[in-house]
């Protein structure tokens, strides 16, 4: 039987996969995958919000083009840092 928390990891890694851009897919989905079993109630919250975001945003945040808002600037620096070449 699956957890309440397990069930809602389990549609965010869904979500992170499958975004409107093929580099959020990638960047989200692949974060999602290594990360969210790790976080806690705070850090899936904000995942969570970040998946609500439009992925134009999104990908100008995690490349730098544009700055993110408080809230992401730590979440958007560390899914920066997992962009192949290092995309700030």
């Amino acid at each position: 039987m699956t957890t309440p928390a397990e069930a809602r990891i389990k549609r965010m890694r869904i979500r992170a996969w499958r975004r409107g851009i093929k580099e959020m897919d990638m960047i989200l989905g692949g974060y999602a995958d290594a990360e969210l079993g790790n976080l806690d109630a705070e850090g899936l919250d904000l995942f969570e919000a970040v998946l609500g975001e439009n992925d134009h945003d999104l990908f100008a945040w995690v490349t730098g083009q544009d700055e993110a808002p408080a809230r992401f600037a730590p979440l958007m620096t560390e899914l920066a840092a997992r962009v192949p070449g290092g995309a700030r």
